[in-house]
């Protein structure tokens, strides 16, 4: 073999390995999402989506809101996420900690004002309303529970479970709406922690993360949840789930997303904030039973699933900037006075 042949064996084997090494380094782009759950808004179709459609793989991350705002707090030199996907409240906090940055996705003049910040720290992608996701054969006889009192009832006891107030954004929601529904406001927490201290006494179940599978199970039989986690719970895992809309009102609140500041991976990030509102992106929200935030991707045949009309309308939206604002306060109350 000629010294000539070699040598262009020998650059023919380098340029392929190159390849090699490149394609394998394409395959891996990687963006790092803090708080999206597999379990929780169908998170799990989401990111197969992701990484099908754009090639971004996104690992599963079961952190809440209040630990992911946290991580990112003390990452904030050095950041490790490239999005956060965070409760409205905490995508306000998340603002105000200096811990993510503007970005402006691809549909952001079609996204309604009140649901995005307006210098692009934050955008919503859906929403969803707090009630009671029950699961009826765990009840054993007893009536589904239609009230925020209802839960107060002996026969409840050890029955309920809600996540942490303190901690995940969902549990706050849950605190908020009893607040509001018997007769507080959010200046005015008084009635919503003495409803807890009231609760306590019932032995409620108070886990920090999604308790998705745990009611399935039945062994948390009544949660203080989304509508969506519900109707997944009943359409798509075929469990005997119902969801209730207290009858003394409840409230709706948005999820959002952010692109962290010097993310690591930023381009990536943007790229699946871009998907996630996508019309894709956006129907895949929509086929969870969330309400997306651009509303055209909500279709029919999903909204036939919710509760009628009139039972929405006992769910009211509120300040999402005073919510915030008072947190932190409701926060420090909720674990001197109950936890």
């Amino acid at each position: 073999m000629s010294q000539n042949t070699s040598a262009k064996k020998l650059a023919l084997a380098t340029l392929l390995a190159g390849s090699a090494l490149f394609s394998q380094m394409a395959s891996a782009a990687e963006a790092i999402c803090y708080n999206c759950p597999p379990e929780w808004a169908d998170w799990g179709t989401q990111l197969q989506a992701i990484k099908k459609d754009l090639g971004i793989s996104v690992p599963q991350d079961n952190k809440n809101s209040g630990q992911a705002l946290a991580q990112m707090v003390a990452e904030k030199t050095n950041p490790v996420a490239d999005v956060a996907y965070l409760g409205v409240s905490f995508g306000i906090q998340a603002a105000k900690s200096d811990v993510v940055t503007t970005y402006k996705p691809k549909e952001w003049d079609n996204i309604p004002a009140g649901m995005k910040d307006p210098d692009g720290k934050w955008v919503a992608l859906h929403s969803g309303t707090i009630g009671f996701m029950v699961n009826v054969d765990a009840l054993n006889g007893l009536p589904v529970p239609q009230s925020w009192n209802d839960l107060l009832k002996p026969e409840y006891k050890g029955m309920v479970g809600f996540l942490d107030p303190s901690s995940a954004f969902v549990g706050y929601v849950a605190a908020v709406a009893a607040n509001k529904a018997l007769g507080g406001t959010l200046d005015n927490f008084a009635p919503g922690i003495s409803y807890f201290k009231q609760l306590a006494a019932n032995k409620p179940i108070v886990p920090k993360q999604t308790a998705y599978a745990r009611v399935l199970s039945g062994e948390i039989p009544i949660m203080m949840d989304y509508d969506f986690n519900a109707y997944r719970a009943r359409y798509k895992d075929n469990a005997n789930v119902v969801f209730v809309i207290p009858q003394e009102g409840t409230i709706t609140v948005p999820y959002t997303i952010s692109l962290v500041k010097n993310a690591p991976h930023a381009d990536d990030g943007k790229k699946v904030i871009d998907y996630v509102l996508s019309d894709k992106g956006q129907a895949i929200w929509a086929n969870a039973f969330l309400r997306p935030v651009r509303a055209s991707t909500l279709s029919a045949d999903a909204k036939k699933r919710f509760l009628p009309d009139s039972d929405y309308a006992r769910a009211s939206t509120i300040d999402y900037q005073q919510m915030a604002d008072v947190q932190k306060a409701f926060s420090s109350r909720y674990l001197s006075e109950i936890r």
